[in-house]
């Protein structure tokens, strides 16, 4: 093999290297965090009672918020597992603002659930 040939294989296989590495490192992470979340599901696995009482204060929680913007992404986000891109397009927002009205509404909710347990 020429020098420019053997370098070219050299470049292709560092490549592909650097592929199977990433490769290898999602499914690891995607593994721990299933076995993750396998392991506190298995723990403590909430009754109807105790989760359907969650699910109404997290909805009471978002009501509270004073933007009915805010409350739409936030209920998206969180709740209908919605990506900041759906939203924006759903909204016709950018997904900046839409990450902006996020953060704004989090700090809102900090801000409320701070307060109440003063």
């Amino acid at each position: 093999m020429e020098k420019s040939q053997l370098t070219l294989v050299e470049q292709y296989r560092k490549k592909l290297y650097r592929i199977a590495w990433r490769i290898q490192y999602r499914a690891r992470v995607q593994t721990n965090h299933e076995f993750v979340m396998e392991k506190n599901e298995a723990v403590s696995a909430p009754s109807f009672t105790e989760s359907s009482n969650s699910n109404m204060y997290t909805l009471q929680l978002i009501n509270s918020l004073s933007s009915e913007i805010g409350k739409m992404i936030i209920f998206d986000l969180y709740i209908l597992d919605k990506t900041e891109a759906q939203i924006a397009k759903e909204l016709k927002l950018s997904q900046q603002a839409v990450n902006k009205w996020k953060k704004k509404m989090l700090k809102e909710l900090f801000r409320m659930l701070s307060s109440s347990n003063c």
